[in-house]
């Protein structure tokens, strides 16, 4: 168990488990964590950037409909239809095939750089920070949203290069994270769904803008009951991370992250969440942002992902053979 904060979750979790026993009540099924890249592998959508073939259509000028509503269409795509640019603000500016980086999984040959410049609104530098996105295309492959009951889950492995190379700026600097829909708000029914983007945050904090002599970096996650975004581990090491959020049919969401590329375990959980209060009701998507200062001049951090996987714990057949008893 690498970090107290993750210590403290598993204790917290065994801690209500015991409670609830010595009533002779346990957690319910559909509540309990369970850990990404656990179930049916959905081969459909995710990536392991091994085809020679692989790269993306950019159609510059960005979208950037979050910051000044306008849509640029077409937006970008990956050649082979599992990768598309965000019409809120768009795509990274390289996204790229590449050799995998030392000490990546066993037998993968390239992964996928995303690094950004010109964030924000198309030649108009903000100075303030800014994102793009790059979205998995789930929905249209798999032909509709993934409903919770069927417990989605994603994993990706990303690799963080040495500190001396990411961008000297204080705050978010790259993203994993759910595009997700809830069907209740407050507790009411209603007709109406919200989209959120629960997720996990990579921090840096220069030494410059701090009271320490050495750089630090975190994670944050997105977000508590409220909406508000809290402090996460430490991360004591660069080099390869493995990263996941899984969606237990109560609508939870959980978030999980551990250094190496290894399967993640369940001492690997951060926290468990109703993000802004809601509960999830249907998976559409997960996303990576790549961020930076929008100076116009300035690179973000350069990123690089492997093997973004997609997982249903009771794939759609289990479900309907379910309702039919």
């Amino acid at each position: 168990m690498p970090y107290n904060f993750t210590i403290l979750s598993t204790v917290r979790l065994l801690a209500a488990s015991l409670l609830l026993l010595s009533f002779g009540l346990s957690l319910p099924a559909d509540a309990a964590p369970f850990v990404p890249g656990t179930g049916q592998h959905l081969v459909q959508v995710g990536d392991d950037f091994e085809d020679e073939m692989w790269s993306f259509n950019h159609h510059f000028p960005k979208s950037s409909e979050e910051i000044d509503g306008r849509k640029r269409s077409p937006g970008g795509k990956s050649t082979n239809g599992r990768w598309f640019e965000g019409m809120k603000r768009g795509q990274p500016d390289v996204i790229r095939r590449v050799a995998t980086p030392p000490g990546g999984l066993e037998g993968s040959g390239h992964s996928l750089l995303l690094q950004t410049l010109r964030t924000g609104v198309p030649r108009a530098p903000s100075y303030q920070l800014q994102q793009d996105d790059f979205i998995c295309n789930i929905i249209s492959r798999l032909g509709s949203k993934i409903p919770v009951s069927q417990t989605p889950n994603f994993v990706v492995r990303v690799f963080m290069p040495s500190v001396d190379q990411w961008e000297n700026r204080r705050g978010p600097t790259f993203a994993i994270r759910a595009a997700c829909e809830n069907s209740t708000v407050g507790g009411f029914a209603s007709s109406h769904r919200e989209t959120y983007w629960p997720g996990i945050f990579v921090n840096f904090e220069p030494k410059e803008s701090s009271s320490l002599d050495y750089d630090t970096a975190f994670l944050t996650i997105r977000g508590n009951r409220r909406g508000i975004t809290f402090k996460g581990p430490p991360i004591t090491e660069t080099g390869w991370w493995t990263f996941g959020m899984s969606f237990t049919p109560d609508g939870m969401v959980h978030y999980y992250a551990s250094s190496g590329v290894d399967d993640l375990t369940e001492e690997d959980l951060i926290t468990s969440q109703y993000p802004y209060g809601f509960r999830c009701d249907r998976f559409r998507s997960f996303f990576f942002n790549v961020c930076n200062g929008d100076d116009g001049r300035t690179w973000s951090t350069s990123w690089v992902i492997d093997d973004p996987a997609l997982y249903v714990i009771r794939p759609r057949t289990e479900l309907r053979q379910a309702k039919a008893k």
